[in-house]
């Protein structure tokens, strides 16, 4: 947290009366930076109002924070390096902003509501403004390399930069405040200080992911929390300090905080209209279902006037009606040649793989892990999503299980599946670099009978090499043997709707990368005696295969949950 600047006593003990004169003249109030406010209310209530004041602001400043974080992830991909560039940048903006405040200690009141009102304002328009870039523009797309001339990330640090000066600000102002209320040694200031402002940020924690995003999402529940920061703000000010400020300052406030307020209620209710306009601007005129699951955000596109349908995960695409059977052939057929009658799908809530399992009509049991039963539930009912997965979830052979893939192994009896088949999100989603780890591959490797297998989705090979091969060392890390292959997606490039994605894939992927691995070395073949994919041979997997292995990168270090690689 910033060092607060707590000011010096005043030469003599002032008087902590309330009736001090009107305020009503256009002339400062007699007695500048260290007098008594001529308060309303006693002391001791005034400083009670004050504290509540700093729980409410901290709370709105860490929302903030949070809001950013959250969106950028989103936006762009890898949680973990949002979170570092928001945050750092927002810490560092804090210790600036307390040292600018210090010039405005003299006029701490009409400085902190100036300060209340210009961040309710940023910070509850923040959301808004970048996804509407993001929207319009697509400009997100890629990694942090080309940061200098990426306009839209430079505005999600400008956005950084500017809510972090202003919380910064807040805590000499509030200081100045609560101690012309009533004069107390520094060290129990800062105390009462710091406690509010603590307890406040963990209300604020605690209220983004389990109140805000889950039901008013993070448009509306930024706009919310800048609402509320605006009217807290003005309250403590106008209510409480009034008499400490200049008739044209109390003026001056009343409109700033009306015009923020105004400005935040219309965003409010024109929120819904400017999502769904985002959405097509996003995905495309053909938006069909877009839902929240309480996981993630599912998008379904097309599948009507001739336009395939797509599904969005979080923004990434990750299904293409038009071209999905190539990836779910070759991710599923190559691992069934060999005893398949206990199969196991991690991931997979589309119920695609699960489609080209059920082929094979000696399976017995498929047991699909998927942490999402908001999209099992849709892959199930959806007209056009069933339709493409062909029912699968009816078939009595299948047992859908609604849990964490790492949970769920853990508790898995050792060689209970002959087939495992991770059809899970890509390793570079840090949400699932767990689910790409030696420890996790560990868990599945125990959990596959004699002679079993297991196929792997690692990610396209042409676009991340590194990546790809990364998964392919900690398989072998966990004591498994690999055949790495891929298969070209038939349009390369091509995504439905905009030709971009949300989350940095930016296209549609070129192609899709596969690891096959077992106990024993691993037989990259069809089935002889299963179902033909219509889509991959042996002829091409061979040739997949050879294409895929010129690109290996060796010595690479596997990755753990400790040190992920990804």
């Amino acid at each position: 947290m910033i060092e607060p600047h707590v000011p010096a006593p005043p030469g003599s003990r002032p008087s902590w009366g309330g009736s001090g004169g009107s305020g009503g003249s256009d002339t400062p109030p007699s007695g500048g930076r260290g007098t008594a406010a001529r308060l309303p209310v006693r002391p001791g209530v005034g400083r009670f109002l004050v504290l509540a004041g700093v729980f409410v602001c901290a709370a709105c400043g860490l929302v903030y924070e949070l809001e950013l974080v959250a969106l950028a992830s989103y936006l762009i991909g890898d949680s973990v390096t949002q979170a570092s560039v928001v945050l750092s940048v927002m810490v560092f903006a804090m210790g600036l902003g307390s040292l600018a405040a210090k010039r405005l200690r003299r006029f701490a009141a009409a400085g902190f509501g100036a300060v209340e009102a210009v961040l309710a304002l940023v910070g509850g328009s923040s959301a808004m403004v970048l996804y509407a870039v993001f929207a319009w523009t697509g400009a997100w797309t890629g990694g942090w390399g080309g940061l200098g001339a990426d306009g839209p990330r430079l505005l999600l640090v400008a956005f950084s930069l500017a809510i972090g000066v202003l919380i910064g600000a807040e805590v000499p102002l509030l200081m100045e405040l609560i101690q012309r209320v009533r004069r107390q040694d520094a060290g129990g200031a800062v105390a009462d200080l710091f406690a509010a402002d603590y307890v406040g940020a963990l209300v604020g924690g605690l209220a983004f992911p389990f109140v805000l995003l889950p039901f008013l999402g993070q448009l509306t529940g930024a706009l919310l929390t800048g609402t509320v920061n605006a009217v807290v703000g003005a309250a403590l000010v106008l209510g409480l300090f009034r008499r400490d400020m200049t008739r044209r300052a109390r003026r001056l406030l009343l409109a700033a905080n009306a015009a923020v307020l105004a400005l935040l209620a219309t965003a409010t209710v024109l929120a819904d209209d400017f999502e769904r306009a985002a959405r097509h601007a996003v995905y495309g005129q053909d938006v069909r279902v877009a839902v929240r699951t309480g996981a993630q955000e599912v998008i379904l596109t097309g599948d009507t006037d001739g336009r395939p349908l797509a599904l969005f995960l979080d923004g990434r695409l990750r299904v293409r009606a038009d071209d999905e059977r190539r990836r779910h052939e070759a991710l599923v057929h190559p691992a069934m040649s060999g005893p398949h009658t206990r199969v196991l799908i991690l991931g997979g809530g589309d119920g695609l793989a699960l489609r080209e399992v059920l082929r094979h009509p000696d399976v017995r049991r498929v047991d699909v892990v998927e942490s999402d039963p908001g999209l099992t539930r849709l892959a199930r009912h959806d007209p056009g999503l069933s339709a493409l997965n062909e029912h699968a979830f009816g078939d009595a052979r299948v047992r859908v299980v609604a849990d964490d893939a790492f949970r769920r192994l853990r508790t898995t009896p050792t060689g209970a599946y002959d087939v495992v088949i991770s059809d899970l999100p890509d390793p570079g989603v840090t949400a699932g670099t767990k689910f790409y780890s030696q420890e996790f591959y560990g868990l599945l490797r125990r959990v596959l009978a004699p002679g079993g297998r297991l196929v792997v989705h690692a990610g396209p090979v042409l676009a991340q090499p590194r990546t790809f091969w990364t998964v392919d060392a900690t398989l072998r890390a966990a004591g498994l043997r690999t055949v790495p292959y891929r298969v070209g997606a038939r349009d390369t490039g091509r995504a439905p709707g905009p030709d971009r994605t949300a989350a940095g894939t930016g296209r549609a992927p070129r192609d899709w990368g596969f690891l096959l691995a077992s106990r024993g070395a691993p037989a990259l073949r069809l089935d002889p005696a299963g179902p033909r994919p219509r889509t991959v041979t042996a002829g091409s997997l061979e040739r997949d295969a050879r294409a895929t292995a010129r690109t290996r990168i060796d010595g690479l270090p596997p990755s753990t949950l400790v040190h992920p690689r990804y």
